[in-house]
C-alpha cells in the first residue's frame, strides 16, 4: 500500500526530529500490515512536529486534558463519496511533540530514534482505528505496533529494558 507524506517540522530547534524519509517509511510499515485493508488509491498521512505549547493547546482543546503529550491523532472524517472523488485518501494527522518524544525517550531508556518509530506507528494504527481504551482493544494495538516495530528490529515498547551499548 502506497502512502503519502505531508511533513511541517514546527518545532525546527529540535535537533532529534527524524527525516522525512523515515516518517514516510514508518507510516508505510504501519499501513502494510495484514490488518489493514487495502486500497488501490494511496494514503495521505500529514505530521506536524509541534512544541510543548502547541501540543498542550491542542490536547486541551480536543480531549480536554491541559498537557503536552507525545502524539495526536486527527483521523480523517470525509463522507464516503467525497474520498471517491480523490486521488488520494487522507487518512489523517499526526501531531508530535518532540520535546515531550526527547524526554519520554530518556525517561524510559530507549534510542531516540525507537521512540520516534514507536510514536508515528502508534499514530498511524489510531488513524486506522485502532484504539487502547479497554483492555482487548490495548492488546491488539499493542500487539500491532510491536510487530510492526520488531520488522525494524526494535525492541518491544512496552517492555522496560536499558540502553544497549
Amino acid at each position: 500500500m502506497s502512502a503519502m507524506l505531508d511533513f511541517d517540522n514546527a518545532c525546527p530547534q529540535s535537533q532529534g526530529v527524524p527525516s522525512e524519509e523515515e516518517f514516510h517509511n514508518w507510516i508505510s510499515l504501519a499501513l502494510s500490515d495484514d490488518a489493514v485493508a487495502t486500497d488501490e488509491k494511496p494514503f495521505l498521512v500529514g505530521i506536524k512536529i509541534v512544541d510543548e505549547l502547541e501540543s498542550a493547546q491542542l490536547n486541551n482543546q480536543y480531549r480536554h486534558k491541559d498537557y503536552a503529550t507525545n502524539v495526536l491523532s486527527f483521523a480523517n472524517e470525509l463522507p464516503k463519496n467525497i474520498l471517491e472523488a480523490l486521488e488520494e485518501i487522507p487518512l489523517g494527522d499526526l501531531a508530535i511533540c518532540a520535546p515531550v518524544v526527547e524526554r519520554e525517550a530518556k525517561e524510559q531508556n530507549k534510542t531516540l530514534q525507537a521512540h520516534w518509530a514507536h510514536m508515528v506507528i502508534h499514530g498511524v494504527l489510531h488513524l486506522q482505528g485502532f484504539d487502547h481504551e479497554d483492555e482487548n482493544e490495548a492488546e491488539e494495538m499493542e500487539a500491532l505496533e510491536r510487530k510492526i516495530l520488531a520488522n525494524l528490529g526494535l525492541a518491544d515498547p512496552y517492555i522496560d529494558t536499558p540502553l544497549a551499548s
